[in-house]
């Protein structure tokens, strides 16, 4: 389930979920029809105009009914009664989506944990934070709805401490940088996030030079905000897109395992034990080929 608050009273219900969504127009409006998005609970119209603050639910109705358990092998880095710690493998969804309903990260904790927590709703038990797809490294679970809270609210207080490395192509020049550019749906495709003011939010991704390569840079980045793709999209926005990254930067693909981009570090205070633990995770095989590659050329 996911909901949305409506900020601008203006636009027709449809209209405003294309840009708040990664749903397209006509899913939206097959939806609608269906009855999986509602106004403050009740069935509207395509080109019915809301109030602000009215509460819009989205909930589809095919994806929960087929959300079933699957034995897939997990590197649980931490786990206790409350929390898990996974080191997410390259080419793992998070979390079942439109069109996605199988062989996520979501279906296998399904498997492995009889206990997830449910603030999230139904499509993603335990998902507390998300990495891409193609992106590899930590991220925490939550077994139980009160150690969610917890830990959601260090990630909304920004208390958490998130620290990813990257190859990305160009030699950067300076050794720290920060990038303070707002992130919104990208209007010319649905699919896609960029650096823009409309409908945007605020995004602050800062970085390290570690090593320079002949044609590329390895960095390390941590993040203020939490924005989908937000460092993909502000690399790439700088003029040094992520290495090997088929949708932002559209430079040379090396191989098909996605974009060199891996969430080496995670810490936060424990939402039971209330003490600070930090985790690390190595570099993936298909990152460590491609930085060989880089240091050779």
């Amino acid at each position: 389930m996911q909901k949305i608050t409506l900020e601008n009273s203006k636009m027709r219900i449809d209209q405003y979920l294309m840009e708040k969504t990664e749903y397209s127009r006509s899913q939206i409006q097959k939806m609608i029809a269906s009855g999986e998005i509602l106004l403050d609970g009740k069935i509207v119209k395509n080109n019915y105009k809301g109030k602000e603050g009215q509460e819009i639910t989205i909930e589809k109705k095919e994806i929960t009914e087929n959300l079933l358990p699957e034995e897939i092998p997990l590197a649980i880095v931490y786990e206790d009664n409350d929390i898990l710690v996974v080191n997410k493998e390259n080419g793992m969804v998070v979390h079942p989506a439109l069109g996605n309903q199988e062989h996520t990260l979501v279906n296998a904790l399904l498997y492995h944990f009889k206990e997830l927590s449910h603030r999230n709703g139904i499509l993603r038990p335990g998902i507390v934070h998300r990495i891409d797809a193609y992106t590899t490294g930590l991220l925490m679970v939550a077994k139980n709805d009160k150690a969610h809270e917890i830990l959601a609210k260090q990630l909304e207080e920004k208390t958490t401490h998130r620290k990813y490395v990257a190859l990305v192509w160009g030699v950067i020049s300076h050794d720290t940088g920060t990038i303070d550019a707002p992130i919104g749906r990208d209007l010319n495709d649905r699919k896609k996030m960029a650096v823009t003011s409309t409908n945007s939010k605020k995004a602050i991704t800062h970085f390290k030079v570690l090593e320079r390569y002949k044609n590329a840079t390895y960095i390390e980045l941590k993040l203020e905000t939490g924005r989908t793709h937000q460092i993909r999209v502000h690399m790439n926005y700088i003029g040094y897109p992520i290495v090997n990254d088929p949708v932002y930067g559209r430079r040379k693909i090396i191989d098909e395992t996605g974009q060199c981009l891996h969430a080496k570090e995670l810490g936060f205070l424990h939402p039971t034990k209330k003490t600070y633990m930090e985790f690390t995770c190595e570099l993936p095989a298909c990152f460590l080929k491609i930085q060989e590659r880089l240091k050779q050329e």
